[in-house]
């Protein structure tokens, strides 16, 4: 098997001059009876196999599970670490973001993983039986992963190097494109793309679509400021036949109160065949059944839930008659769920971008949750809500820090959680302590920010009515006051894609790819004065991250240079 060693350990981009690579070894005959680089990559189903890794991959950066994918949220103007943890999820930026990090290394490894897969997908096409028409698609879904992570690499660190050809040898003399080369990398490859994918209409649920590479290809075009064509590649999306926002109730709850924000995150419907036409590309999910993400493995479906929700059930204050409001386990009677109060919203968040409008439809008591029933049958308070007691539950400020605060219902499924996890199928909310996932489908992209992307780019043109225009298109789907293009600027487009977006957004992309988190996190991350400054600490050089110091240690033959501020180590 020294063949297939060979290339797995030699291949891996950019764990940078790994050694033990013995040339020797490599044995020139093609076997014929096991697995190889050599037989692995003929046919349209080998190459799709192999795509379908990509996918695997990007979603375990962006979605899956509680840790990584909330790297990109966590002490962000969106909201910070509430659970005095310094060292880790952004308690305090100067422990975390740091050459050493365990963090910045799986960001870094597992976006060059994409890359390096993608390269040999698009390196093997020409030995292989596919007709054109094949091999036109696989070009075109490999090179959309590759400018997506070449994309995200240059959002959070600047500029990295550029390899765009399969590594079949160690390989020590990397150096260091510029942001700009990167970008202008990602968009040629986003460019072809989009100019070859499916429409969205021809591909299954989740897969991608030439609108998901025009609205990546239209963000890439705001980064380099080339602004007519951001809006040209927003355009095609937007004005496509087969897009809409979704405007009236929907989809697999539309029966029960709510409304169509609300419709948008219930389960099951995200995805176009259940008439979403808003879903540009979403992350499929099959919770709890075999083969899909296990709620309490290590390949945990996505964890927002666990993370955002709050914890009522640790107060610590009891009824007058010495009993917990609330039962053991379990959130409210909006969550159906168990959340662990981890991740908090800043004071921005949950309230400032809601003075504009207070009853916009995204702020109604659907989708931002205020206030909750206690749930335990045997207080004298059960049925009432934490507001009509909220004097009691200040005392002292871990109870509204970490027990209590507003929060999105969007990262809920209640009432849909698997049977199983109900510990009392009697008592609905008396959930598992597993039942931290959110049950749903993720959207990755979806329209209403395409039209947000399209209001930056006319912004950068000077054209603020027309971004006026586009930001009021998505403000009166939810039934808000216009803004004006005399309001519009940078940072009311930011506010509004926390009042869309709110923690479906990688917020973190977006501050450092404009260069604003610094500026923004240290303005609104206000953290908790009694215990730590959670995220105030942010020093305007983590607006980029840093270069891994393992990967500036393996690469012997060249400089590969740190980003300012941090320490070489």
């Amino acid at each position: 098997m020294k063949i297939f060693n060979y290339i797995i350990l030699c291949a891996g981009i950019l764990a940078i001059g790994i050694s033990g690579c013995d040339e020797s070894a490599i044995l020139e005959e093609v076997p014929l009876d096991f697995a190889s680089p050599e037989n692995s990559y003929i046919t349209f189903s080998d190459f799709s196999a192999a795509v379908n890794a990509l996918y695997d991959q990007s979603r375990v950066i962006l979605s899956d599970g509680e840790h990584r994918p909330l790297d990109y949220i966590y002490g962000t103007d969106l909201g910070y670490n509430a659970a005095n943890q310094l060292n880790v999820r952004f308690g305090s930026y100067l422990a975390t973001l740091l050459p050493t990090s365990g963090m910045v290394e799986f960001h870094w490894r597992q976006y060059y993983r994409v890359i390096s897969g993608a390269n040999i997908i698009l390196n093997r096409m020409g030995n292989s039986a596919m007709t054109d028409q094949e091999k036109t698609l696989i070009e075109a879904q490999a090179k959309l992963f590759r400018g997506f992570a070449y994309r995200n690499l240059a959002h959070l660190f600047g500029g990295v190097p550029l390899e765009l050809e399969e590594v079949s040898s160690p390989k020590t003399d990397y150096v260091r494109a510029s942001r700009e080369e990167v970008y202008l990398q990602a968009a040629e490859d986003l460019e072809f793309a989009a100019a070859n994918l499916r429409g969205i209409t021809e591909v299954r649920d989740g897969e991608v679509n030439n609108l998901a590479a025009y609205h990546i290809l239209a963000e890439v075009y705001v980064s380099l400021e080339r602004w007519t064509d951001a809006i040209t590649a927003a355009s095609m999306v937007i004005d496509d036949p087969n897009t809409a926002l979704m405007t009236e109730r929907f989809g697999s709850l539309a029966g029960e109160p709510g409304d169509v924000y609300w419709d948008l995150f219930r389960r099951y419907n995200q995805n176009r065949g259940v008439g979403n036409t808003e879903g540009i590309w979403v992350w499929q999910y099959e919770v709890d059944v075999p083969g899909g993400a296990i709620s309490s493995s290590s390949r945990q479906g996505p964890q927002l839930e666990r993370d955002h929700a709050p914890r009522p059930w640790s107060f610590i204050v009891r009824d007058p008659s010495g009993v917990a409001p609330f039962l053991p386990l379990g959130v409210s009677d909006n969550t159906g769920g168990r959340g662990i109060g981890r991740f908090r919203g800043t004071n921005h968040f949950n309230y400032g971008i809601w003075h504009y409008d207070w009853d916009d439809m995204r702020n109604s008591e659907h989708n931002f949750i205020r206030d909750v029933a206690f749930n335990n049958p045997e207080s004298e308070w059960y049925g009432q809500n934490i507001s009509d007691h909220m004097p009691l539950f200040r005392q002292s400020l871990n109870d509204t820090i970490r027990f209590f605060y507003p929060y999105q219902s969007k990262v809920t499924t209640p009432g849909q959680h698997p049977p199983e996890l109900f510990v009392d199928p009697n008592l609905m909310t008396l959930n598992a302590a597993t039942a931290g996932t959110t049950y749903s489908d993720q959207y990755h992209f979806r329209l209403a920010e395409t039209y947000l992307l399209r209001a930056e780019a006319y912004l950068g043109n000077s054209q603020p009515a027309e971004a006026a225009n586009d930001i009021n298109v998505v403000r009166d789907r939810a039934n808000a006051m216009p803004v004006s293009p005399g309001e519009v600027d940078i940072d009311f487009i930011l506010d509004e894609r926390m009042r869309e977006l709110g923690v479906e957004e990688k917020r973190r992309l977006t501050l450092n790819r404009l260069g604003l988190l610094y500026e923004r996190t240290n303005r609104y991350c206000e953290g908790r004065p009694d215990v730590t400054n959670f995220g105030v600490d942010v020093q305007p050089y983590h607006n980029l991250w840093p270069i891994p110091f393992s990967e500036i240690e393996r690469n012997t033959g060249a400089q590969l240079a740190q980003n300012p501020g941090y320490a070489a180590e």
